[in-house]
């Protein structure tokens, strides 16, 4: 596996944890010890390394560590394996290349956080899940010199630091358990808190690719949810008109492409169609010359709660407060958190302490789906 730590960076630091660690450029290779450390910068096509009897301009450089107890260091943070730092469009791209199984030692908690003995299964079913989802995309940053990103363009990766003892754990339960569809590895969704309900892909994503795997799942038990223990299960936002509207005149054009300068007077905002599982899929935004509709995908980032931010999910309710026939306030109460399709992570959580296996977890929020044994 080749994970993109850092793409683009000016500046990195590389050092040790542990005892030795050898640089690689060419045929040299440089030994540092646990109290060493180098520096790269980005120097047009090339990266100029600041190491004692190491200095000097290289196209690429592989950090390796001696041991495996011994872990590379990428600006303070420990990694297993190898990392390699070249430049890339003037800047610094570091990959950490280590096996699938070390990969998902660095998933699971960075994904679920510090979890109890009673939360295992949850833990086993995001390492299928995220093992499931490497294959699957192992490549899709090839062009760039790694497979996949480490961070929420694909999934969580914190490296040694995110590493748990019941993580490695679950890793070590599943090793080789891959979740499929007719034989054939699926895409496995999952995000944080469904809210009573996982999501279609229609009303989660602008390029929706439907599969009979990504249909809304009910998370309902008794009375309550199985993600009800969420911390944000439930939550809210609320703008009085001149803060919505500074905030669409953001969005609109960034996410959009509509002329910000459409966003006047708001004189509405009302969800105009919802999804299967009640997520809202059309949003219009009333305004002196006319409506302004925003779909699905985009749902949460022009409805933002404050600039820079994203609205915990599209599925909500929206209260409008007018005054001659202009709106002075809007609120928006939801439920759930993230686009809501597949494995709701707080969901398994429950299930999990209800006594659901992983493979129960999982076969619930992929309906049709199986766990099996690749290696």
């Amino acid at each position: 596996m080749r994970v993109g730590l850092v793409v683009g960076a000016s500046s990195l630091t590389i050092g040790v944890q542990g005892t030795g660690m050898g640089i690689a450029h060419g045929a040299t290779v440089v030994e540092l010890h646990a109290e060493g450390a180098v520096t790269l910068d980005a120097d047009g096509r090339a990266l100029r390394l600041r190491a004692p009897g190491a200095e000097g301009s290289y196209e690429r450089i592989v950090f390796v560590s001696r041991t495996r107890s011994a872990f590379v260091l990428v600006d303070g943070k420990p990694y297993r394996g190898v990392v390699e730092v070249f430049t890339r469009n003037g800047g610094l791209t570091a990959v950490n290349e280590l096996s699938l199984e070390d990969y998902v030692l660095g998933v699971v908690n960075a994904e679920l956080g510090p979890r109890e003995d009673g939360d295992a299964a949850a833990l086993e079913a995001q390492a299928i899940a995220a093992r499931t989802y490497t294959i699957v995309n192992r490549g899709k940053f090839g062009a760039e010199g790694f497979d996949i990103r480490a961070g929420v363009v694909d999934q969580a990766y914190g490296g040694v630091d995110a590493e748990t003892p019941l993580g490695i754990r679950a890793v070590g339960a599943t090793r080789g358990m891959v979740l499929t569809y007719g034989g054939e590895p699926i895409t496995p969704f999952y995000h944080s808190t469904c809210g009573g309900s996982t999501a279609a892909p229609e009303e989660a994503f602008r390029s929706a690719v439907s599969q009979p795997y990504l249909r809304p799942v009910s998370d309902r038990r008794g009375d309550g949810s199985y993600c009800d223990i969420s911390p944000r299960f439930s939550w809210s936002a609320e703008w009085d008109a001149s803060e919505l509207r500074d905030i669409l005149r953001e969005t609109v054009p960034s996410v959009l492409g509509v002329d910000g300068d459409r966003v006047d007077t708001i004189r509405d905002v009302r969800a105009r169609t919802t999804g299967p599982s009640g997520r809202v899929t059309e949003l219009r935004i009333g305004v002196s010359g006319g409506e302004i509709p925003v779909y699905a995908a985009d749902i949460r980032s022009v409805l933002a709660p404050a600039k820079g931010a994203w609205l915990g999910s599209n599925r909500f309710r929206v209260s409008v407060e007018q005054a001659g026939g202009v709106t002075t306030r809007v609120r928006v109460d939801g439920f759930g958190w993230g686009h809501g399709v597949g494995m709701c992570q707080w969901g398994a959580i429950g299930r999990a302490r209800a006594g659901e296996t992983a493979r129960a977890i999982l076969t619930t929020y992929f309906p049709g789906t199986r766990v099996e044994r690749w290696y």
